[in-house]
């Protein structure tokens, strides 16, 4: 037996047995002293009581060495228990641990769950199993720790709307019963599958994780070796660095591994480059030049921040998709159509200038127009079309351009003096009419929004060629306009791809409304995993990444936002400092 024993002692932990065994080994002495003399729960409730009026008055409240943060959710289920204990089995507090433990596979930081907190309290709890106020203490700690992880898995972390104020994908608890699930977990030691349940179901969010945990390995096996700078490297060459080239590309899965110190760059390598600078959105010549250099530079522990700001894109927006969708992919410029969970469009797109940002935001795309006009909006009108007719006064006339007054009567353009206006203040409208030359090409696609953006057409044809393609001034050009109207007519008799090609080859503006609308969700996102299980990264083109990686570094703090339709916000403390964009709490469920 002591051989068996001792075996066992020396036996390697798992992952996830290394990480519970703190945890274990104080739940082991809790349950191994039987039933240990427990304070009067009377007492316990009273305290708890307690404690929750001062969290309800917004005082701090105090469990152990921690604070207690969350100050809707937390008081609202006592409030519905009678301010009774809510852990009283080990299994819920097992399966917490674990999840806070595991909390990082979801890029999560297991330290805003109060770990060392809650480990300090269950050891005190063993030595003073009597103590009420210490059950209280780890009681309400507990639960605080479980609507944090709640919350951060429902609705992310970082505050979304801090960081674009024009964000617009904000989600409720619609059912304020619906809170109570999280004491009906705890009651019947079904925390687990809580959290299961709390993740975004979209298979997207599950390959994220499953990309995470690949680069950790990666990290784990020390990362890979800078490959040294040079002059471009291609088939057919010879030089040292090709192989710190064949081993980088070997521990990414961009190619098998073989003769690993050849200096030859042959035609597998070739193949290799090509499937790297296909995932990380390149013009994939299978040449080594100084972006592809640099993107393979990029140290692990950036692309695991990478992958983990997009896990929390995902927390915001992933969860309660429509059955039928529209998705732009800004970073990755590609539009998508969804139905059912099938993919059946997926094209390439255009997107804004770094300068003139395509927004990100949701909207219900509900007619098109065939043939459209082009009225140039207010930015491009003073920033392009002012500054080029002042250089070329036959500017307008080349592009069928037209300039109208605010009732549509035309204008002689040729007796505006044009050098007059340099800025706002143009006394009217320029519109450029319908053809091949519009801006719009022959179809635009409509979804109501402040922004004044939309999908349409391009003749501009020849910029879908590139890798890189943030060309517009914010709306999205999509490469087969005729493919997605073909799809949104679907089911309408009186239209179908072949009737929109003939209504636009007629040359008349026409607006087809659809008899179904169609969610569109315009999503940044810089990594994606296709379904065969390659990682994409991409240009953050709009450098919106780092935020995001701050704030699920920073600790959790109170964030203002209502999680309970109806419910008001939390006041303003006018004394309080500002919060940083990664304030956190139960009232920020809206965020989403």
């Amino acid at each position: 037996m002591m051989a068996c024993t001792a075996s066992a002692r020396n036996k390697p932990a798992t992952g996830r047995q290394a990480r519970l065994r703190p945890w274990l080994a104080v739940l082991l002495m809790l349950l191994a002293a039987g039933t240990p003399a427990a304070p009067p729960v009377d007492a316990v409730q009273d305290i708890i009581a307690g404690r929750v009026a001062h969290i309800r008055a917004g005082e701090d409240v105090a469990a152990g060495n921690a604070t207690i943060a969350t100050s809707i959710v937390l008081p609202a289920l006592y409030e519905k228990q009678d301010y009774r204990p809510l852990w009283n089995r080990s299994i819920a507090i097992v399966q917490l641990l674990e999840a806070v433990a595991a909390s990082d596979k979801d890029g999560l930081d297991p330290a805003d769950y109060n770990p060392d907190a809650l480990k300090a309290l269950l050891v005190r709890r063993v030595d003073h199993p009597d103590d009420p106020g210490l059950a209280a203490d780890l009681d309400l700690l507990l639960t605080d720790s479980l609507i944090r992880l709640v919350y951060h898995l429902r609705f992310g972390k970082v505050d979304p709307e801090a960081l674009d104020p024009d964000w617009n994908m904000n989600r409720f608890v619609a059912n304020p019963g619906d809170v109570l699930q999280t004491a009906e977990a705890i009651r019947t030691g079904s925390v687990d599958r809580l959290i299961l349940s709390l993740r975004p179901a979209a298979p997207a969010y599950g390959r994220l994780r499953n990309a995470l945990a690949t680069y950790r390995k990666y990290r784990l096996r020390g990362g890979w070796a800078p490959v040294p700078a040079g002059p471009t490297l291609g088939r057919g060459m010879s030089d040292p660095r090709v192989v710190p080239l064949r081993a980088r590309l070997v521990m990414t899965g961009d190619m098998p591994a073989a003769d690993p110190d050849s200096p030859r760059f042959d035609a597998a390598l070739e193949a290799g480059v090509k499937h790297f600078q296909q995932r990380h959105g390149l013009a994939a010549d299978g040449r080594v030049g100084k972006h592809t250099l640099a993107a393979l530079n990029v140290p692990v522990t950036e692309r695991i921040n990478q992958i983990r700001a997009n896990l929390e894109r995902a927390r915001w927006v992933l969860h309660d998709l429509p059955d039928t969708f529209l998705l732009v992919d800004i970073a990755g410029f590609r539009v998508s159509y969804i139905r059912d969970g099938k993919t059946l469009l997926d094209t390439r797109a255009q997107v804004g200038k770094p300068y003139r940002e395509t927004p990100v935001f949701r909207g219900t795309l509900t007619y098109m127009q065939v043939n459209p006009t082009w009225t140039v909006p207010p930015t491009i009108l003073e920033k392009d079309i002012l500054p080029a007719v002042r250089r070329d006064p036959g500017y307008l006339e080349r592009r069928n351009m037209h300039v109208i007054d605010y009732d549509g009567n035309v204008i002689d353009s040729a007796a505006i003096d044009w050098s007059r206006y340099r800025g706002p203040g143009f006394p009217y409208l320029i519109r450029q009419g319908p053809g091949p030359k519009n801006a719009l090409g022959r179809i635009k696609f409509m979804f109501p929004n402040k922004h004044m953006v939309y999908l349409h057409d391009t003749p501009n044809k020849r910029l879908f060629g590139r890798a890189q393609r943030a060309f517009s001034s914010g709306c999205i050009r999509i490469q087969e306009p005729y493919d997605l109207a073909g799809l949104l007519v679907a089911g309408d008799p009186g239209w179908n791809r072949e009737k929109i090609i003939r209504a636009v080859d007629s040359l008349q503006t026409r607006t087809i409304h659809l008899k179904q609308p169609v969610t569109i969700i315009l999503l940044y996102r810089t990594v994606s995993v296709d379904t065969d299980g390659s990682v994409l990264f991409k240009r953050d083109i709009y450098e919106r990444d780092p935020a995001i990686v701050a704030g699920l570094a920073a600790g959790s703090r109170l964030r203002q936002r209502a999680i309970i339709r109806g419910q008001a916000a939390r006041p303003p403390d006018p004394a309080a400092p500002a919060q940083p964009v990664t304030d956190n709490n139960d009232s920020a469920y809206r965020a989403g």
